[in-house]
């Protein structure tokens, strides 16, 4: 798979932009704040309706626009499609699939990318926000139904909220203990179908981080004392199972037996829940556990093995969804956005020989000398100048207008 053609229309810093694409590996060149990370920050909103450096839309729309229009011509083998999204300054976003409106969420599963990037530290580093919306992105891009699951447990968890909050307000929940008792029901079904994927998901990504993890740090393999290892610990406090550490193969509770533990979980804690306002238990409290050896990442892991561990999660995820494709056609676009410049020599060698042999991988940095030779001599000519939103040389693969009408 490969993006074979880039528009934009207010999107970011570019009034307009049109870029032609090819296989293999592009690499955009230029100094901080000349454009080149908001180009591949589109293909990234593209595949998962998200940017991977703001939580929001509106940074996305240019200044002073009412909205931004991103359009990108999707090759997959012998088949192609025209993904266009239109992103509201205010109000909702829009969509187009060659050429015919459709919902943003149907776009999911058109375009796969997996996007690697300074902000990933916070995966490591950050709060456990950052690793739940981790896997729900790879649950999403790999089972586009699960972005329906996460829709529908934030607007029932919303809605107990604000139960809860009234309760509390009103000095008790003994007249809304029924209306408590609904709520409780549809967020334990949607909270369990999310807590199914998640766990089974960690299962999947422990071997593929640790091998991942090991040769991109360079570390011992399987005689390595501190192995990368991934623990999903629910905060009903049931961490027994569905635990990935890497020491054995575990079980996954059932859907049923999530739901099960929900319900009882808010049975139990129904007045701390009443005094409080809030909903203290369900997957919008758990957290994804990274360990190196029986210790966690964040606070034990030096900042190169925190680079290490952070690539090793978007590596694994990338096997995953190669695994899921097939052949390599199919295969998602790898975007490295500002990487090489964080890491040593090794890790940048290391990382370049895993990665070369992607369908497309899209690269930027500040200077050619910050891409490893293992993927520049695989580049053909490929590296685009990028200065003060025009991207290549005067009149190539810059300005110019994108094929037919906005979204």
């Amino acid at each position: 798979m490969y993006v074979s053609h880039l528009g934009l229309l207010d999107f970011r810093s570019y009034p307009r932009a049109d870029v032609r694409l090819d296989e293999g590996v592009t690499v955009f060149v230029g100094a901080n704040g000349q454009g080149k990370t908001n180009l591949v920050e589109s293909i990234g909103y593209l595949a998962g309706l998200h940017s991977h450096r703001v939580s929001a839309d509106l940074p996305l729309v240019r200044h002073g626009s009412d909205a931004a229009f991103v359009r990108a011509k999707v090759v997959r083998g012998e088949r192609t499609a025209i993904e266009e999204v239109q992103i509201a300054a205010s109000g909702s976003n829009k969509a187009r699939l060659n050429g015919n409106p459709v919902k943003p969420r149907d776009l999911l599963g058109v375009l796969t990318a997996v996007t690697f990037a300074p902000e990933d530290l916070g995966l490591v580093k950050g709060d456990p926000g950052e690793r739940r919306r981790f896997l729900d992105d790879l649950l999403t891009a790999r089972r586009p139904r699960f972005a329906a699951v996460r829709s529908e447990y934030d607007k029932v968890l919303k809605q107990r909220n604000a139960l809860l909050k009234t309760a509390k307000l009103g000095g008790g929940a003994r007249n809304k203990e029924a209306t408590l008792e609904v709520w409780d029901h549809h967020l334990a079904r949607a909270g369990a179908a999310l807590l199914a994927g998640r766990i089974g998901l960690t299962d999947e990504l422990t071997g593929p981080v640790a091998r991942a993890y090991s040769t991109v740090s360079g570390s011992g393999g399987a005689d390595d004392p501190r192995p990368a290892g991934l623990r999903y610990r629910r905060s009903t406090g049931t961490a027994g199972d569905g635990v990935s550490d890497g020491s054995a193969p575990t079980v996954s509770p059932s859907e049923d037996a999530l739901f099960d533990e929900l319900m009882s979980a808010f049975a139990a804690n129904r007045r701390q829940e009443t005094e409080r306002g809030i909903t203290l238990f369900g997957p919008h409290r758990d957290d994804l556990e990274l360990l190196l050896g029986p210790a966690p990442a964040k606070g034990y892991a030096s900042h190169g093995e925190s680079w290490s561990f952070a690539l090793a999660l978007r590596l694994a995820s990338f096997e995953l969804l190669t695994h899921d494709a097939g052949d390599r056609m199919h295969w998602p676009v790898l975007i490295l956005d500002d990487v090489f410049a964080e890491l040593d020599s090794g890790r940048r060698r290391r990382l370049a020989g895993m990665v070369a042999e992607a369908e497309q991988v899209l690269v930027t940095a500040a200077v050619p000398g910050d891409v490893p030779e293992e993927l520049t001599r695989h580049a053909a000519g490929r590296v685009i100048p990028v200065r003060l939103g025009e991207v290549g040389e005067a009149g190539e693969g810059a300005g110019g207008t994108t094929d037919g009408d906005p979204v």
